[in-house]
Formats: C-alpha cells, sequence, structure tokens
C-alpha cells in the first residue's frame, strides 16, 4: 500500500515543477516586454498612461521582479517619483511583502531541492539556516533590518528554515519598512526639489527621523545578533 501511495504521489507532484517554469517563464517574458532596469522612463511613462490602475500594475510588477531576483532598488526610487512618499512607501512595502512571500513558498514547496542545491554552496546561506536554527524568527527582524545577507538570497533561503510563513511575512513587513519609507521619501524630496526649484523640508524632516529610527533599530539588531552569538559559543 505505502509504495502505491508513493507512486501516486510522485504521479501528482509533477505538476509543481511545470507551474514552477511556467510562473518564471511567464515573469521572464514580462519583464521583457516591460524592459525592466533597460527602460526604466518608458516604464514610468507607461504606468501614467494607465490612469488609476497605475498603481496595481506596479504593485504586482515590483512583485514579479522580487521573485524573478530583480534589484528592487530602481523600482522602489521609481515609486517615490511617481506616486509621492505616502502610497509610493505603501505600495513598495506590501509589493516587496508579496515578492518575498512568493518566493519564500516557492522555496518551500515548490523548488525546495533545487533551491536548497542553489544554496547550499553559499556559505552566507550555511550561516543563515544555523543563526536561524539557533536563535529562532528573531533572525528574521535582525537580517531584514541589517544587510548581512542579499535580500534575493533571504527570500529563498528563509523558505528551507523551520521559520513558520506568517512570522516571516509579519516580520519582513515591519522590518523592511524603515528603509523602505528611507528611499521612497527620498525619491520623492529630490523629485519635488527638482521639479519645484526648491527644498521640501516637510519630506527632509520625514527622511531625517526614518534614517535615525532606522540607524537605532540596526544598532539595537546588532548588538542583539552579537550577544545571541557569543551565549551561543558559550554554551
Amino acid at each position: 500500500m505505502s509504495g502505491d501511495k508513493d507512486k501516486q504521489g510522485k504521479q501528482h507532484a509533477w505538476w509543481r515543477p511545470v507551474a514552477l517554469l511556467g510562473g518564471i517563464a511567464a515573469i521572464l517574458v514580462l519583464a521583457s516586454v516591460l524592459g525592466i532596469g533597460e527602460r526604466l522612463a518608458d516604464l514610468r511613462d507607461w504606468i501614467q498612461g494607465l490612469g488609476p490602475w497605475g498603481p496595481v500594475v506596479f504593485l504586482f510588477l515590483y512583485a514579479a521582479a522580487v521573485v524573478a531576483a530583480v534589484p528592487g532598488s530602481a523600482l522602489t526610487v521609481t515609486a517615490g517619483a511617481l506616486f509621492g512618499s505616502v502610497l509610493g512607501v505603501i505600495l513598495v512595502i506590501n509589493a516587496a511583502t508579496l515578492g518575498a512571500s512568493l518566493a519564500f513558498l516557492v522555496s518551500r514547496y515548490f523548488a525546495r531541492d533545487a533551491v536548497a542545491r542553489w544554496l547550499s554552496q553559499n556559505e552566507k546561506f550555511r550561516k543563515l539556516d544555523r543563526m536561524t536554527e539557533e536563535h529562532g524568527t528573531i533572525i528574521v527582524a535582525i537580517t531584514r533590518l541589517v544587510p548581512l545577507f542579499p535580500f534575493n538570497l533571504l527570500n529563498y533561503g528563509f523558505g528551507l528554515t523551520r521559520v513558520p510563513f506568517w512570522t516571516y511575512v509579519v516580520w519582513s513587513w515591519i522590518c523592511m519598512l524603515p528603509g523602505t519609507m528611507i528611499f521612497v521619501v527620498g525619491a520623492d524630496a529630490l523629485t519635488q526639489g527638482l521639479t519645484q526649484g526648491e527644498i521640501p523640508w516637510g519630506l527632509v524632516a520625514i527622511l531625517a527621523v526614518a534614517g535615525l529610527i532606522l540607524t537605532v533599530l540596526v544598532r539595537q539588531a546588532r548588538r542583539t545578533l552579537k550577544e545571541k552569538e557569543t551565549r551561543a559559543k558559550a554554551e
């Protein structure tokens, strides 16, 4: 009976890699059609031309870029210049969290073996795996605040750990918010300064506060991480 169940499970599991490859292919085609990274100016014009649907399209486009491991810094800056500080932050933080969550699920349920082989040779991932096992889900918060690991590596790497999905989602959203605000508000302030010919002091103040909060959080995260590693070595 168990042998028949194993065979049946293998027969029904064929759709997972097919779905994964289809999703990746769709993302790559979309990226190629829209010219992400190569035609950012055209992308801005195209999104503006969509009217009320522009923010929605941008959100899903950003999430797809995260899943495809495309660096999102250019899109983050574009959000500030295109949508302003408030809507830009809302779009970027939710799009980045959506993309990170999808990458997490792909790694955990669809391509675990392939991702594990891909990351097993990476020394940073082995360190991440050890830290997560030893220190628990607080590592999700710390690594989102402190740039110890590449963002795209984290998205897929955490899917191989024991971190619960919703813990990963919530802490990723919270701890990515300060950095997101700095990029988006900074881009908005620069855009307004160039177009209006004067310094937007309100945005500059918000940027300074966000930078101060992020600095404090990063220092606390580094201190916590160092304490945990020292304690682990002593045990």
